[in-house]
This record gives structure tokens, C-alpha cells and sequence, in this order.
């Protein structure tokens, strides 16, 4: 049977190519996760994913290209130029919280968040993903003089969020809805964005 013009088909052995480099990433972002960079060895990441080692440097090359492949994030960050200035706080932290828990979460974030504090491959990371792209976000509707420490004190609110909500656990934070999240982060990001640096 002819497919249809929308239609994509692969070969058998593409596929099985394409759901074992699906799993050697799945093994290498749970082992990065729960060890961090320097204690998770390939030949961990090819147990996890019942492969021999050698399959994981035929599809990567090497560990430090799959601990970028299986750390990269697309925050997708809102075009605050599209926003009323007055909802950018808003706008902002919906976004970080549909990353974090809703539709849109791989989990990626809080695996890197996890392993920061320890491991210092991990943290360059963060720091990367927040200056590649938070930066470039407020450049657009901040004072370029101000965009650094604008940025830095969105991390704060941002980060020190997440990691009570989602490393630490910590219950009250843990037990407030996405709703009063929005209500009480939305202005201090909001203040960060748009307000008088103190």
C-alpha cells in the first residue's frame, strides 16, 4: 500500500536505531539525575539502557556530548514584547510553572536543579540554560544597563522556587496551588522585570 503524501514511514532498523537512542538518553538523564556528571560512567548509562557500551559512543561519541544531548533545554520563553508590560511578572511565572509541572515538563530542570549544588558540570549548565536565554528574554523589554541583575534576581525567585517545591519538598510550599504560586510570585517578578532596582 502507497502511503499518502503526510504520511512518514520508517524502516525497521530505523526504528529500532531511533528507540535506542531514545533509551540511552533516558538511562543517561536518570544517572545524571541521581549521581551528577562525574559519577555516572558510560558504562552505567549502557546497563541502564541493555546495551553494550560501545552502542552509547556510536550514538554520541562521547559522555560529554550525551550529557549535553540529555541535559538540553528549550525554556521556550514567552515574547514579552507580545505581553502588557503590567503582566509580565504573570506571564512569566505561568510559563516556569507549565515547564515545571504542567504540559510541557520533561523533568530535565529539576534533575539539573537536584545535582547543582554538587556538581559543578551541572551547575555551569544552569547557569548556561539562565544566560543563553533568560537574558536575551529581558533584553528585549529591560534597560540593557539592568538586563544582568534583573535576570539574576528572577533566578533567585525562580530557582529557590523550584528547589523548595520540587527537591526539598518542603510541605507548605509543596501544598500551595499553581493558582496562589501565580498570585504570589507573579508580582515579585513583575518588581524584578520592570520595577526600581534596589
Amino acid at each position: 500500500m502507497r502511503n499518502s503524501d503526510n504520511e512518514t514511514s520508517a524502516l525497521p532498523g530505523e526504528r529500532k536505531s531511533e528507540r535506542t537512542r531514545a533509551a540511552i538518553l533516558k538511562a543517561a538523564q536518570e544517572l545524571f539525575a541521581e549521581f551528577g556528571y562525574a559519577r555516572t560512567t558510560v558504562r552505567d548509562i549502557a546497563a541502564r539502557a541493555a546495551i553494550d557500551p560501545a552502542m552509547v559512543m556510536r550514538y554520541f561519541g562521547s559522555k560529554d556530548a550525551l550529557f549535553a544531548r540529555a541535559t538540553a533545554i528549550d525554556l521556550k520563553l514567552p515574547d514579552l514584547t507580545q505581553t502588557a508590560p503590567a503582566q509580565f511578572g504573570d506571564t512569566l511565572i505561568r510559563h516556569f510553572l507549565d515547564i515545571w509541572e504542567g504540559l510541557s515538563s520533561t523533568g530535565i530542570l529539576t534533575m539539573l536543579l537536584r545535582t547543582s549544588a554538587s556538581d559543578e558540570d551541572v551547575a555551569a549548565k544552569m547557569r548556561n540554560v539562565f544566560a543563553g536565554q533568560v537574558l536575551p528574554m529581558l533584553a528585549r523589554v529591560a534597560d540593557p544597563a539592568e538586563v544582568a541583575t534583573r535576570a539574576g534576581l528572577i533566578a533567585t525567585q525562580l530557582l529557590g522556587l523550584a528547589l523548595c517545591r520540587y527537591v526539598l519538598k518542603v510541605p507548605p510550599v509543596v501544598a500551595m496551588t499553581p493558582e496562589r504560586i501565580i498570585a504570589c510570585f507573579g508580582p515579585l517578578l513583575q518588581r524584578h522585570i520592570t520595577g526600581e532596582l534596589c
